[in-house]
């Protein structure tokens, strides 16, 4: 009888729970009225996200360890990308009802999309090999870009009011799950994204 704990555990993973440790930690600082430090920790999540690929394919695996990582990925993503930015818009607009349907839209956005890449991911890598060179509908990673841009306008009073985080959730929300094509960012692209993350977060060290 295997007596080991259940599930595949090896360093491809590390940073994928890393970046969900850290959206975690960024719901308990929406619930506590940290705003600031919750977009770090979004940000946070989003710079994991970005590099997880990367890690787990420097290591050979077999079917079953690929298929969790997919999953893995997936489920921890929904939570960065989901559960946190839902959860944030909803606190940070005093729990308004439309802040509350907002928060729902871009979580179960999130949640279908996530599913259905999962489906099409695993697919793919039986019909072929290599990396995904596309995505389909909006990447829940966005979100981690586009949140923190808000909350630096609204909190330097240049976008009053929370209503504009209701805005940016929701339509992000559809973004997620419109079906268009979107190149996936190679080197320079995430070079591009990295710079304009660290930028971000330079702004939210001085202005947050």
């Amino acid at each position: 009888m295997n007596r080991r704990m259940i599930g595949y555990y090896n360093y491809t993973v590390l940073l994928t729970y890393a970046g969900m440790i850290s959206a975690v930690i960024g719901i308990f600082c929406s619930i506590g009225g940290q705003f600031s430090a919750a977009m770090w920790c979004l940000m946070v999540a989003g710079l994991c996200d970005m590099f997880d690929g990367a890690v787990a394919a420097t290591k050979k695996r077999d079917e079953n360890q690929k298929r969790f990582g997919i999953q893995i990925d997936s489920l921890c993503d929904l939570v960065g990308f989901g559960v946190l930015p839902g959860l944030f818009c909803y606190t940070i607009s005093e729990n308004k009802l439309t802040a509350g349907v907002c928060a729902v839209m871009i979580i179960l956005a999130a949640v279908i999309r996530l599913a259905y890449f999962n489906v099409l991911e695993e697919n793919r890598q039986k019909e072929e090999t290599g990396h995904r060179k596309s995505y389909l509908g909006v990447p829940v990673t966005t979100i981690a870009l586009l949140l923190p841009i808000v909350y630096l306008l609204s909190h330097n009073q240049i976008l009053p009011g929370s209503y504009f985080y209701q805005i940016a959730t929701a339509l992000t929300a559809i973004g997620f799950i419109t079906p268009v094509y979107i190149k996936k960012p190679q080197t320079t692209g995430k070079i591009i994204l990295l710079v304009l993350g660290i930028l971000e977060g330079v702004a939210l060290d001085f202005f947050g």
